[in-house]
């Protein structure tokens, strides 16, 4: 997802692309989070951890990487994602 970022300006990106020509790259518009399906993820993970009370920072961590945990462990949960984000699909 290549949304302009600082982060995906980098030199290290760029030759990477460059080794791997298969690659194509499609810009995002700065913010648009209806298309991006990473913020459907996002959404899904913060979900879970909605109307708890972590006792310290640390088991809000343990929650947080659960939740990731959960999503990225989930190809049902992935594909929603991607189908949530308002993009043209076969």
């Amino acid at each position: 997802l290549w949304d302009g970022d600082t982060i995906h300006k980098r030199v290290i990106d760029k030759d990477f692309l460059h080794r791997h020509q298969r690659l194509h790259v499609f810009p995002f518009p700065s913010y648009a989070p209806e298309i991006n399906p990473q913020e459907f993820v996002w959404t899904k993970a913060k979900c879970a951890l909605s109307n708890g009370a972590p006792k310290d920072i640390a088991e809000l961590g343990r929650r947080l990487r659960g939740s990731i945990h959960r999503v990225r462990g989930s190809q049902r949960l992935l594909r929603s994602c991607i189908h949530a984000a308002d993009l043209p699909w076969p």
